[in-house]
């Protein structure tokens, strides 16, 4: 089993966000909101309100509604951190913009991560998974599977993809891991976007000269969209920025966080290497148990709209909670347990509605690799520290695992 308790009902409180009593589980006080007819208000850290959606139709509800904005710049948006802030307040990648123009960004890459290309890539992601594990074994235990394996593999799927040098992935995984602290100061984040930016920008002039030359995905986007006029070079910097820490921070997180699931739910481990055939069914129970990007659907109202019975006014905050909507009893029977025989697909640890993430056929493909091999290849792994002492990141906007101490 977990080594968390399976959350008993406590009274909801209402300030946001809410400390988790387990860091691998959302707070108990998700599960009463729930029990509450509709939403409920909530105060952020700045003293402003928000409603608080927690029940799975009604996250999914407004997710849907494009009635609800999420550009930060919208008057009356929840704001979760100084730090948060910080971030928001950047030139806006089309994730952050509303249709539309999010539309007009998000079809310049919606060919780059179809299902059938993404595929494509399975045996240069296998080719990455097997070397770093090779180097492990070679090395021999114990390891630190955050660092040695999973951001190493992701680091390198997305850099093979937008063909950034391999010696540079240092610098983006800890650029990348400052930007999304939430309990820094502002110009933590900030500073670490601006490094990220600059060396972006200069990648991208380079790669401009001969870009007709080239086969990365930032070349084929200089030549479809910069060079026609859809795109501009700042833009592009922009973007490159979104793919760079989407494709590597969150997945390699979600890794870590699924390999401690299984080694402390041994019985599930056990059906897994049973049951190989289960693997798709795994990946998507982990991605529902942990839903790690778990603050990424905020919202404002554009105009008065009534949800699950309550008329939220313009200009009023929304917090769509995708934890606890994949958390919700009512979707998932017994949604605190792990269980990867759960037919979990409906999940919305991806979001929902046109903001959607683009790139999770890319995340689903590298934990299939993963989890399809990683037990075998290592059989004997195990904790080289008592499970106590493996510690979460803490409430960060991606939730993750400090480190992963291992041996086998």
């Amino acid at each position: 089993m977990s080594q968390c308790p399976v959350h008993q009902e406590a009274e909801p409180q209402a300030a946001f966000p809410i400390a988790r009593q387990c860091p691998f589980l959302p707070p108990r006080e998700y599960r009463a909101f729930q029990q509450h007819d509709g939403p409920s208000k909530v105060h952020m850290w700045d003293g402003k309100e928000a409603w608080l959606f927690t029940r799975y139709d009604d996250v999914r509800a407004v997710l849907a509604d494009n009635r609800f904005s999420g550009d930060p710049s919208t008057p009356g948006f929840p704001s979760l951190s100084a730090a948060r802030n910080a971030v928001l307040e950047l030139e806006p990648a089309f994730i952050r913009m509303d249709p539309p123009q999010h539309g007009h960004f998000r079809r310049m890459l919606t060919k780059e991560f179809m299902v059938k290309k993404v595929s494509a890539m399975r045996p240069m992601i296998e080719s990455i998974f097997n070397r770093l594990v090779d180097e492990l074994l070679a090395k021999g235990p114990p390891a630190n599977l955050v660092e040695d394996l999973f951001l190493p593999l992701t680091s390198e799927v997305i850099a093979w993809l937008l063909d950034v040098p391999r010696e540079d992935h240092a610098f983006f995984q800890e650029q990348s891991r400052l930007k999304v602290l939430l309990d820094v100061g502002p110009e933590v984040p900030r500073e670490a976007s601006e490094r990220i930016l600059g060396y972006l920008d200069t990648l991208i002039t380079a790669r401009e000269q001969d870009a007709e030359k080239r086969d990365d995905l930032l070349s084929r986007l200089i030549v479809e969209q910069v060079r026609p006029g859809h795109l501009s070079h700042r833009e592009l910097v922009i973007m490159a920025e979104l793919l760079l820490m989407a494709g590597h921070e969150t997945t390699a997180n979600q890794m870590a966080l699924g390999v401690y699931s299984f080694l402390t739910n041994p019985d599930q481990l056990a059906r897994l290497r049973a049951e190989p055939a289960l693997l798709r069914n795994a990946v998507e129970e982990m991605l529902r148990f942990h839903t790690i990007v778990h603050y990424n659907a905020f919202r404002v109202a554009r105009e008065d709209v009534e949800v699950a019975g309550q008329l939220i006014r313009a200009g009023e905050g929304v917090i769509a909670l995708i934890s606890a909507a994949n958390h919700d009893p009512q979707a998932f029977a017994e949604p605190d347990r792990f269980d990867i025989t759960r037919k979990a697909g409906h999940h919305v640890a991806f979001s929902y509605g046109v903001h959607q993430c683009l790139g999770q056929p890319l995340a689903r493909t590298e934990l299939q690799v993963v989890f399809g091999a990683l037990f075998e290849r290592l059989p004997q792994l195990r904790f080289a520290v008592p499970v106590d002492e493996v510690c979460s990141k803490g409430d960060h906007f991606v939730q993750g695992l400090q480190t992963l101490p291992v041996t086998w």
